[in-house]
């Protein structure tokens, strides 16, 4: 059976996403962290220790910056508590992520992006360094040239979502480019992107695949895969339930945002619920949100009933 692994979403994927998934679906072979960010401080913020100090034994931290320095630093940090691994973020397509050269940004200049790569392998022999990227910026003609920059380096992984920063995720992934790469280097890949369902021609290439939008859409997809059934109408009343204690506990009457973020995925296995959904968008507080999710979640259809 194929590894599968649970993408960073920033704002889902949080730990109190990570433990109601696997204590309620079985779980990942590995989650990877929403993106940590250091910088000149060198000092993880307060939301980001939150995020790495859980003892996860299955989580991957997952870096984005554009000084190796700070890469190093966080790095080594990351090995003190425990961490063997850590995943650089080379595919972030946001606008503001890219106005700051980072995340897709750093995939415009091949040779820049070799200086950084090089300084970090050079400072960090002992620890298996990730990558996940994007093809190029602006047109999949880049990635011959950003491909053989990452050869070079002893990659522990390369994390393929094969669309340019350009797209963000709008129209068909080039998969064609792909397994083409997969075919023609050495390095060891892993899939991303557009995996929705157990029958998913990706599952069959032989590489890992990481999944992020689908799996928050549908927190079963893993177990479903791996031959177990979808998730039941109860599952998902207790999988959210989780999430906004956990998130109260954390965040108090704020819960409500973090909750409303995740419906923008979960909506997707409710028939009929165009009303309480104009309602969780509209809520301010939990006495407003509670009433339209439980709406949903005990009295909408699931779309495979």
């Amino acid at each position: 059976m194929i590894e599968l692994y649970a993408a960073p979403l920033e704002g889902i994927t949080t730990a109190v996403w990570r433990a109601a998934h696997r204590r309620i679906f079985g779980g990942a072979d590995r989650y990877y962290t929403p993106f940590l960010s250091p910088n000149a401080n060198l000092s993880f913020q307060p939301k980001e220790l939150r995020e790495i100090t859980t003892g996860e034994p299955d989580l991957v931290p997952q870096l984005l910056t554009n000084r190796p320095e700070y890469f190093i630093w966080a790095a080594r940090e990351l090995e003190k508590m425990g961490f063997r691994q850590v995943d650089f973020n080379l595919g972030c397509p946001s606008g503001t992520v890219v106005a700051k050269h980072k995340g897709a940004g750093l995939l415009t200049d091949p040779r820049e992006l070799d200086g950084v790569l090089a300084e970090i392998f050079a400072a960090l022999p002992h620890m298996a360094i990730s990558v996940k990227t994007r093809i190029g910026r602006y047109d999949a003609a880049e990635w011959p040239a950003l491909l053989a920059v990452y050869e070079k380096y002893p990659l522990h992984q390369l994390t393929v979502h094969p669309r340019v920063q350009k797209e963000f995720y709008t129209g068909a992934a080039h998969r064609d480019v792909f397994l083409a790469t997969l075919r023609a280097t050495r390095l060891p890949l892993v899939y991303n992107g557009d995996v929705t369902t157990p029958a998913d021609p990706a599952l069959t290439w032989g590489c890992p695949v990481m999944v992020g939008r689908g799996l928050a859409a549908d927190p079963a997809l893993f177990r479903r895969i791996r031959g177990g059934h979808p998730a039941t109408r109860q599952e998902l009343r207790q999988f959210h339930d989780a999430l906004y204690d956990g998130y109260a506990a954390w965040m108090g009457p704020a819960a409500v945002g973090r909750l409303r973020e995740l419906w923008n995925y979960l909506s997707a296995r409710y028939r009929d619920a165009d009303r309480p959904l104009k309602a969780i968008r509209k809520a301010k507080s939990p006495a407003d949100y509670l009433p339209a999710a439980h709406a949903i979640l005990d009295g909408c259809p699931l779309t495979d009933e």
